[in-house]
């Protein structure tokens, strides 16, 4: 939503989309905030490290797509 709000409203996007802003906000504290979230994270990262370290090849980072 915040995405949408941005491209329908360019410059204006700080005044016209605050209440997107605050939702998104809101959704990112709680991953941020969750031990599990964290621990899964943390547990992909240190296996993508190790196969880098194990092969020298970087593995491409996945492309998250919006949904817009």
């Amino acid at each position: 939503a915040f995405t949408k709000c941005c491209q329908e409203t360019g410059f204006l996007m700080v005044v016209k989309c605050r209440q997107e802003n605050t939702a998104l906000k809101d959704c990112l504290v709680g991953y941020y905030s969750d031990p599990l979230f964290y621990e899964e994270c943390k547990t992909e990262y240190l296996k993508q490290r190790e196969e880098y370290r194990a092969t020298g090849i970087k593995k491409k980072r996945q492309k998250v797509m919006s949904n817009v």
